[in-house]
């Protein structure tokens, strides 16, 4: 089944408007709880381990949920419609940073994040499963991902790369503060010595401005959302005969080697961007001595990431999804392992950094295609197909892998003495400790870990032959 332009841009949309929440909740959750509401190390990585958990334990529920969802628009695309505005509101609420302190703060924190979370698993767990049923061709699904993930890293784009700026910007015009002040590192940190009022004043720009920032996404967010819903449409059914028995779904999904090797490979990968996400800011923070340069690091690194997530799709009918994807992870693990050696060099942390992106851009995309493949698989082996729950566990078992590597990060950064709360920025400069443990966490570690996923892609068993034959028996199947 042949997809349009227009159709494939308007599901894209949908990851867009999901990346302005997500991104906001990977890149600078974290950084905004302690460095500017004041909340410890220990206690950020919990709220983000707590909701990150809870997000992943409703994502199966949500594609169960969705399964059995039957209306006039179809299995999952209600959920857009019906999602998108409680979306935007809890990502609102979950970086008001009212004025509360100790556990007042964490206490209205923790309801608001986890709200978040699960409303996100609500939205986002239909939307993946929505471009395994729009087309039955891993090809066309390839180009879609593409089309989805250009789409997403624009999104990712914006938020990882500009966000600061517009944070500055619309706070400084809502506080008085000198915008100028705010968006240089040396001057800001000059302004902050100088007296506790000034830290004040700085605190409420930054808490001001991301209130701005979550309002105008999440509004935009809904819009995108609205024109996925009414641009799209579901084509590729359950059998007929199936029935709705839930055992038996879980029974067939965890005889599906596919989904099982994919499933391991999100949790490690997962893992892998918890750590590095998070570790980033810090270490330009910290490390270089340089906040704002995040923003320029971000930016190059999601640029190279949308030049090269387009190649996915020639470069899957050239090599095949396995070895593309084994390739894929084995390069940019060593790209990222280079990130270490750059140590203060921007130029050279750059150029690994866009070399990494570029190297794993075809596995973004590829993931997804490859689940999608894994719901076909169940469909053709098992004569069982549940979309919903294959999609939605596979992510399920990736939030899984972010709450590791938010839990290693906390717990690494609680054992080295880090608190920026309670800690001038010459006292963690001047921690051997700490700032060693910015750096490993920041290239070795999630270079090491990225690599790996080759191995479990290793045991992968759909090759190009096999697609082939599966396709082929699918469509007699599906015929009859």
């Amino acid at each position: 089944m042949k997809l349009s332009v227009k159709e494939k841009l308007g599901y894209s949309l949908g990851d867009t408007a999901s990346h302005f929440v997500w991104d906001l909740v990977n890149f600078w959750l974290i950084f905004y709880y302690t460095d500017i509401l004041g909340i410890s190390p220990a206690w950020s990585s919990a709220i983000a381990i707590l909701g990150t958990v809870m997000d992943a334990v409703m994502d199966p529920v949500v594609g169960i949920w969705a399964d059995r969802t039957n209306t006039r628009w179809g299995k999952f695309r209600p959920f857009l419609l019906f999602g998108c505005v409680p979306f935007a509101l809890f990502a609102f609420l979950a970086f008001f940073g009212p004025d509360l302190q100790g556990d007042a703060l964490i206490g209205y924190i923790l309801p608001m994040f986890i709200g978040l979370r699960v409303i996100y698993a609500i939205v986002n767990i239909p939307y993946s499963s929505l471009g395994a049923v729009m087309t039955d061709d891993s090809i066309e699904r390839a180009g879609l991902n593409s089309y989805r993930f250009v789409a997403a890293n624009i999104g990712q784009l914006l938020v990882s790369g500009f966000a600061l700026y517009i944070v500055y910007y619309l706070g400084a015009q809502a506080t008085g503060m000198d915008y100028a002040v705010m968006a240089d590192d040396a001057a800001r940190k000059s302004f902050l010595e100088l007296s506790p009022d000034n830290a004040a004043m700085v605190r409420s720009s930054y808490i001001i401005g991301f209130r701005y920032l979550v309002a105008i996404f999440g509004l935009i967010g809904i819009i995108l959302f609205l024109i996925t819903f009414a641009t799209t449409r579901e084509r590729v059914q359950p059998p007929k005969r199936q029935d709705s028995h839930l055992g038996q779904d879980f029974k067939y999904l965890f005889k599906n080697r596919p989904w099982v090797m994919l499933t391991l490979v999100g949790i490690v990968s997962f893992i892998m961007f918890a750590i590095q996400n998070i570790s980033a800011t810090y270490y330009f923070k910290y490390y270089l001595d340089a906040e704002s340069k995040t923003q320029i690091f971000n930016i190059l690194g999601t640029v190279a990431l949308i030049i090269a997530i387009p190649l996915t799709k020639p470069l899957v009918q050239r090599f095949g999804a396995k070895q593309l994807y084994i390739v894929c992870s084995l390069l940019s693990g060593l790209f990222f392992c280079l990130l270490f050696f750059a140590g203060r060099n921007f130029v050279l942390i750059n150029i690994f950094n866009c070399l990494g992106k570029i190297s794993y851009a075809p596995a973004i995309s590829l993931l997804w295609t490859m689940l999608a493949d894994a719901a076909d698989y169940g469909e053709w082996k098992f004569q069982r197909r549940t979309t919903g729950l294959c999609l939605s566990a596979a992510v399920f078992a990736q939030k899984i892998g972010w709450s590791i590597g938010a839990a290693i990060w906390g717990l690494v950064m609680s054992l080295v003495g880090f608190n920026a709360d309670k800690m001038s920025i010459v006292e963690i400069q001047g921690s051997a400790e700490i700032m060693n443990s910015f750096h490993w966490m920041f290239g070795i570690v999630p270079g090491v870990l990225y690599a790996s996923c080759a191995i479990f892609l290793a045991f992968y068993n759909l090759d190009n032959r096999t697609m082939a034959q599966m396709k082929v028996e699918l469509d007699a199947q599906r015929a009859e």
